[in-house]
């Protein structure tokens, strides 16, 4: 099992914050080692809404199955499988002191299993590298000014 969590504070609301996120698609754009990520349904996004995810990891692309398990006011769970691994991303976004700025924690769950839990203690340093530059990743895109 490998944790990671993050918590920081972007240039944008809250509520702006969670609408961008909301569309797992967009890691292409914030997730350092999203390869690719597709909507596998249609309709608004919601609970049960699929993406297929590829990612690069320690070398090697992975493909996962993600699902939206939880949209609630202020919080984002992502569930995503494959045959050797369960990855779980929880995001929570709060208005921060400042106006129109937010605090994300983004914390990230994976359980690997067979064989796969050997890579273990590798992944939990190569996910804390990862979350380290998704931190920086997403307090870039929030920086920018909305066109």
């Amino acid at each position: 099992m490998v944790d990671v969590k993050r918590t920081f504070t972007v240039d944008r609301p809250a509520d702006a914050v969670l609408d961008y996120l909301r569309d797992f698609s967009r890691t292409e754009e914030w997730d350092p080692g999203t390869v690719s990520c597709e909507r596998l349904d249609g309709g608004p996004v919601q609970v049960g809404s699929r993406w297929r995810n590829v990612s690069k990891f320690l070398g090697s692309e992975t493909e996962l199955t993600y699902r939206l398990t939880v949209a609630e006011p202020g919080h984002l769970r992502f569930v995503g499988e494959n045959d050797t691994a369960t990855a779980t991303d929880d995001i929570t976004v709060r208005p921060a002191d400042q106006p129109g700025r937010s605090s994300v924690t983004y914390h990230a769950h994976i359980d690997f299993h067979g064989a796969a839990k050997l890579a273990t203690p590798i992944a939990k340093i190569a996910f804390e590298k990862l979350a380290g530059e998704t931190e920086e990743s997403l307090t870039k895109i929030f920086a920018t000014p909305v066109a």
